[in-house]
């Protein structure tokens, strides 16, 4: 560096904006690895356990489609023909972190991975929160249907991954700061030659649970129908392509019965 060129300040924010630090949320990083996960373990893509006496959903929206294998087609699908695809499966003793309902231990997410254009996002998922030990007395389904060939657009689809959870501070995103410490971020942070620094924040950018949306774009927080805003619960990033590199983000109001839950999508 030479001699008359002025020292960068760190690049912590936390040090940088004490504030910031404040701000900081455990997250439960999933860190997917392909395998080949059993009915009882967590997993991305695995299989689920699923109660005999619930049938397995199929998408029951219209104007879903993919392109298939050739991008110059395009296969529409009838409303209710197509299997949703199992996408996420958290057991409560893998995933400590995350807060279950009274009387539940069990995540799991489902989507159709065709393509969603007059949707939220790309994908339509459902969740569901449930008992193991109530699912097991109660016998599982015999065979969970699968989407055949061309009726899902493979970049909604996770390979199938065991998972290794840990532990992260997470920090929030830009656009989920407050509005006063936006306000000074700036000049705060100003350089002596013009402009601003604009450190690297400490948003976990992964599928994982609690923490802060890893958003790309303007942040998109849903309000309950009561007119609370819901909490993040679960994102899901980087172990799926999602068109361009987006990522879903799922959120839920405990403040009201039922636990209503809702979900965003964002690209690059």
């Amino acid at each position: 560096m030479p001699a008359d060129a002025p020292e960068s300040p760190a690049k912590d924010l936390r040090t940088l904006i004490p504030e910031y630090a404040d701000l900081a949320r455990e997250a439960v990083l999933l860190n997917p690895e392909p395998g080949d996960p059993g009915v009882r373990e967590s997993s991305l893509g695995g299989a689920p356990l699923w109660p005999a006496d619930e049938a397995w959903p199929y998408c029951a929206q219209e104007d879903h489609w993919t392109y298939g294998s050739d991008p110059r087609n395009r296969t529409e699908f009838l409303p209710g023909a197509v299997p949703m695809v199992p996408i996420l499966q958290l057991f409560a003793r893998d995933v400590p972190g995350l807060e279950f309902p009274e009387g539940k231990d069990l995540l799991q997410l489902v989507w159709c991975a065709l393509i969603h254009e007059q949707d939220s996002g790309p994908v339509e998922p459902r969740l569901y929160w449930r008992n193991e030990a109530e699912v097991l007395a109660g016998g599982l389904l015999s065979e969970v249907p699968a989407a055949g060939e061309g009726e899902f657009d493979p970049d909604n689809v996770p390979e199938p991954s065991t998972l290794s959870p840990s532990t992260a501070q997470d920090g929030p995103r830009w656009l989920d700061l407050p509005q006063d410490l936006r306000e000074t971020w700036e000049p705060r942070l100003r350089l002596p030659t013009g402009g601003s620094l604009w450190p690297p924040d400490s948003n976990v950018i992964a599928t994982k649970v609690g923490g802060w949306p890893a958003w790309t774009q303007p942040a998109h927080w849903p309000d309950c129908a009561c007119g609370h805003r819901m909490e993040h619960l679960l994102t899901v990033t980087g172990d799926i392509q999602l068109g361009d590199c987006g990522g879903v983000y799922f959120f839920r109001c405990r403040r009201c019965p039922g636990l209503p839950w809702d979900w965003r999508f964002d690209c690059h």
